[in-house]
């Protein structure tokens, strides 16, 4: 059972796009291991909230 998890900053993607990106990668699972995969693959989209995003050792929200 393949379990693929994506980050994503909170409050960006709506709702429709959350099933879209579980329908694209599920299907690209199942390109990659065939059909038998889509009924075991799961997708859990994590939602953070900004604050606790960062890169390049910089936060993503400006300092207060």
């Amino acid at each position: 059972m393949p379990l693929v998890t994506i980050s994503v900053i909170k409050n960006v993607f709506t709702d429709e796009q959350k099933r879209e990106m579980i329908q694209k990668v599920t299907d690209a699972m199942v390109s990659i291991e065939g059909e038998a995969m889509r009924g075991i693959t799961w997708v859990l989209i994590e939602e953070v909230s900004e604050n606790n995003w960062g890169i390049g050792g910089q936060s993503l929200i400006s300092p207060v």
